[in-house]
């Protein structure tokens, strides 16, 4: 008797075929490997979290390992290794100012964007503090300038926090008001990093230097790489930008200071970079930084179009597949010919709730499948809640189950596609396992 055997096999499963005496085949698994989950589909690694922190560029990481190998000499060094460090970095400075517009004598270096931010915050106070006791901010900026108005707070500043509608959009009326004779100074992110809104800062740069001598500081680190940044444009006379976001480093940022303005340095010693940030240069950072200034700003207007093609993308499957939503993020990207007052969101992000889920559940569930998102800031993760959205009155449902997902040029349609299966059936299976348990 003839017999056809078809033997389908399963992901980590092994087998091993015998012939009994009489002739027939028995066939022997080994399950010591098999994972019964396991299913034969389609597997990709996303990552969606990059306004966290992003992937170098293999070209910046091959620079960066030549400087630590071969050219490691001290930029401050009078032979020729530090001649060469020393060329070195005035490239990278070059670099960065010429994707900001400015001039390269304008350009500092700073561990992060972090320290940038405490240098024009703290840096422009106490230069200014005979002057006046007012500082401008808002209630949605990053921890890196919020907890630094807090501190001078404590100390006696007086620190206005600008309130924002419900997409982030600081309210300009209520800024123009507070301004006053005791100002020295405001500071207003570009780009929000949990909601992606593009605050008007033309505009404000513009209210703000119709009202006399008061300096504008913003924060540029989420719109750097992700749109034009222009400070002279802004009116800015101090802004920082940070390496890891545009695909350079970690622990390097810069601040531009225009030429003229005068802050106090935080940090003393051998007075590198003009005595405003003294302490050996991070010349591999810094070099690193500055290749991925350039290859960022060389290809800007392609990058912004695929992170917002990409971004709209998955945008309109959500809203086409998965009920009970709420988009946080204004749906609409920002273009240089769009009006100001209008909430529109950089390309590089989008939130989104989730209702009935909790976001940090929902961002392991993801993670599982190799997608990577966040649920809001990385400097402020560890702390419950996201304060930015409940700075901008969203209710608690919606804070809780809030996911962002931020992109960048390495992204692409079909990984939006397996983001939308898996997406939905994590959200789908978190609803259905909260109805069981009420």
């Amino acid at each position: 008797m003839n017999c056809n055997l078809t033997i389908t096999a399963l992901p980590g499963l092994n087998e091993s075929l015998q012939r009994c005496s009489v002739g027939c085949i028995i066939i022997k698994y080994d399950f010591s490997g098999y994972n019964r989950d396991k299913r034969e589909e389609i597997t990709m690694f996303v990552y969606l979290d990059n306004s966290a922190t992003t992937k170098q560029y293999d070209q910046v990481t091959h620079k960066m390992t030549r400087l630590m190998e071969e050219d490691f000499g001290n930029p401050s060094s009078l032979h020729r290794m530090g001649m060469t460090a020393e060329q070195a970095v005035k490239e990278a400075r070059k670099g960065i100012a010429s994707s900001l517009y400015v001039k390269d004598e304008e350009i500092y270096f700073t561990g992060s964007g972090t320290e940038a931010d405490n240098m024009a915050i703290f840096g422009a106070f106490n230069a200014r503090k005979r002057r006046g006791n007012k500082i401008i901010t808002s209630e949605v900026e990053h921890p890196a300038v919020i907890e630094a108005c807090k501190r001078l707070e404590a100390i006696g500043v007086q620190v206005v926090y600008i309130q924002s509608d419900s997409k982030g959009l600081i309210d300009i009326d209520q800024l123009e008001e507070k301004l006053d004779d005791s100002t020295i100074l405001v500071t207003i992110m570009a780009v929000n990093n949990e909601l992606g809104t593009v605050e008007p800062v033309e505009e404000i740069g513009n209210l703000v230097k119709s009202r006399g001598d008061i300096l504008f500081h913003t924060d540029a680190v989420q719109a750097y790489g992700k749109m034009e940044t222009d400070p002279d444009k802004w009116k800015a006379d101090l802004m920082t930008v940070s390496g890891h976001k545009i695909h350079g480093p970690k622990g390097i940022g810069s601040i531009y200071i225009k030429k003229g303005v005068h802050i106090e340095p935080l940090i003393y010693g051998g007075g590198q970079e003009k005595g405003i940030r003294s302490g050996t240069e991070n010349t591999p950072a810094i070099v690193g930084f500055g290749l991925a200034a350039e290859m960022m700003h060389g290809n800007l207007s392609n990058r912004i179009r695929t992170m917002a093609k990409v971004r709209t993308y998955l945008l309109e499957g959500i809203k086409a597949e998965i009920p009970d939503i709420t988009i946080n993020s204004p749906e609409g990207v920002f273009t240089e010919e769009q009006s100001a007052g209008t909430p529109l969101s950089s390309p590089g992000i989008l939130n989104v709730s989730f209702l009935g889920c909790r976001g940090e559940v929902l961002l392991h569930f993801l993670e599982q499948q190799d997608i990577y998102v966040s649920t809001g800031a990385a400097c402020s993760s560890a702390k419950k809640g996201s304060r930015v959205l409940s700075a901008a009155g969203l209710a608690a449902p919606v804070i809780d189950s809030a996911i962002r997902f931020s992109f960048s040029e390495f992204n692409t349609v079909e990984q939006m596609d397996f983001v939308l299966i898996e997406l939905k059936k994590a959200v789908l299976s978190m609803r259905k396992l909260t109805q069981r348990q009420r």
